[in-house]
């Protein structure tokens, strides 16, 4: 019979001590090495939502100033239209020589006001009609990037709980090597 003490008994406990010991080191690796990767998925799901948001910022910045552009292009255009429907008006209702009457002058007026009224409303629709794709497309971008984002995220995330069930697995495999020997010892005795 053989124990601890003896020197077959004892290489055994130090074989079963150094598999121990290895297992031990390679979880904490393993634990380290799933730490890191998890703080890389973070860390450039944290960027790409960053320059996902910078891009769609800008994209809609460009869509604003090209509609502000274009409603100042179209409030000119308007701006002139009106002056030169105010001059045919004038021209039309008061004769050359003789004052105009009041409501002659009433009539022009009001006919300008709505003709300016007019072609700012047809404007400003056409402005809004195109800055609509716009938008819309700014909205998709950053939908799609949120989605890439979350799947990186669930991947590191995926990445981390194996190998933690890795780790785990380990040290379970650690402990029935241990329960093993202490079997084999008490048995020996």
């Amino acid at each position: 019979m053989q124990n601890e003490h003896t020197p077959m008994g004892e290489g055994a406990a130090n074989a079963v001590d150094a598999v121990v010991e290895k297992a031990q080191e390679i979880g904490s690796a393993v634990a380290e090495k799933a730490t890191q990767v998890g703080q890389a998925a973070a860390e450039k799901a944290a960027s790409v939502a960053t320059n996902v948001k910078d891009a769609a910022v800008q994209r809609a910045v460009q869509v604003k100033d090209a509609v502000v552009k274009q409603a100042a292009a179209a409030g000119q255009a308007v701006a002139k239209k009106a002056a030169a429907v105010k001059t045919a008006v004038t021209q039309a209702v008061a004769p050359k020589k003789a004052a105009p009457k009041p409501a002659a002058k009433k009539a022009a007026k009001k006919a300008v006001k709505k003709a300016v009224k007019k072609a700012a409303k047809k404007a400003a629709k056409k402005a809004a009609k195109k800055a609509k794709p716009a938008k819309k497309a700014a909205k998709k971008a950053v939908k799609k990037a949120a989605k890439k984002v979350a799947r990186k995220a669930k991947s590191a995330k995926k990445a981390v709980k194996k190998a933690v069930k890795k780790a785990a697995k380990k040290k379970t495999a650690k402990k029935a090597a241990r329960k093993q020997v202490r079997r084999t010892k008490a048995k020996k005795k």
